[in-house]
C-alpha cells in the first residue's frame, strides 16, 4: 500500500522490450536507503516489484495488462517518473490509501496558472469519472491530490509549488496522458451496495415463489438513486 506522497523523481535508464511486456531499469536516489529485491515501488502510480538492484538502479518487470491499462508504455529512456516505496506499518499517512492498481488513464486538457498554484484539468472516461468526488481524493501519476472541481467529463486539481517541484506533473503538457487511481473506498462501497441489492432481490424472488405474493422491498440502491441520493 502507498500514500500518494511521492518520495522523489527517478529516471528511466533502460527499457528491454518483450513480445508484449518489458523490463524497466530505473535510477533513483532516496528510495535506495532500504530498498530490497522483492519490494514494491510505485512508478508513476503503478505498483511494480524490484527484481534486481545495483547501486542506484533497480529493474522491474511490466506485464502486458499493466502496459495496456497505464501510461507506462509511453515511457522512453530518459523519461522522469514519480517514485514511492510501499508504506511502512509505523509510517506517517500523509496522503490517502493508494493501492498502485491503476483504474485508467486521463488526458490533460487544460493547464492554468493561478498566482502561486497551477490548475490541471484532466479528462477521463465515465468509468473513472463516476468515482471522482469534489473535495475527494485521487491519485494522478501516483500523487495524492484533492479534487477541486468536477464536471461530467473532467475534473480539476490545484497544485502547490512544492508538489510541482517534487513530482513530474510540472513536466506534463496539454494532451499528455496521466495514470489515474480512484479512491478505493468508493469502489468498495459500490461493490457492497450492489451485493446487498442482489441478495435482497434474490430473497424477494424466493419469498414470492414460496408465498405466491409480492413482498415490498425496503431501502435499496435503486430506491436511493430514484430519490436523488
Amino acid at each position: 500500500m502507498f500514500t500518494g506522497i511521492v518520495e522523489e523523481k527517478g529516471q528511466i535508464r533502460g527499457i528491454r522490450p518483450g513480445a508484449k511486456s518489458c523490463i524497466l531499469t530505473i535510477e533513483g536516489n532516496r528510495i535506495f536507503s532500504d530498498l530490497q529485491v522483492g519490494d514494491s515501488v510505485a512508478v508513476n502510480g503503478v505498483c511494480l516489484t524490484a527484481t534486481s538492484i545495483k547501486g542506484h538502479l533497480f529493474t522491474a518487470d511490466v506485464m502486458r495488462e499493466t502496459l495496456e491499462r497505464s501510461s507506462l508504455g509511453e515511457l522512453r529512456a530518459g523519461s522522469h517518473v514519480n517514485l514511492e516505496r510501499a508504506m511502512l506499518a509505523g509510517g506517517r499517512f500523509g496522503g490517502h490509501i493508494v493501492s498502485g492498481h491503476i483504474d485508467g488513464t486521463g488526458v490533460i486538457v487544460k493547464i492554468e496558472k493561478d498566482d502561486n498554484a497551477v490548475w490541471y484539468t484532466i479528462q477521463a472516461t465515465p468509468q473513472v469519472m463516476k468515482y471522482i468526488v469534489e473535495k475527494g481524493s485521487v491519485a494522478i501519476d501516483g500523487i495524492s491530490l484533492t479534487v477541486a472541481a468536477v464536471t461530467d467529463s473532467d475534473f480539476s486539481v490545484s497544485i502547490i509549488p512544492h508538489t510541482a517541484s517534487e513530482t513530474i506533473l510540472s513536466e506534463k503538457r496539454v494532451g499528455q496522458t496521466v495514470n489515474l487511481e480512484n479512491d478505493v473506498i468508493g469502489k468498495y462501497v459500490e461493490k457492497l451496495l450492489g451485493a446487498a441489492s442482489e441478495t435482497k432481490r434474490n430473497q424477494g424472488t424466493a419469498t414470492e415463489r414460496s408465498q405466491g405474493t409480492a413482498k415490498k422491498a425496503g431501502i435499496t440502491r435503486e430506491w436511493l438513486a430514484e430519490n436523488g441520493f
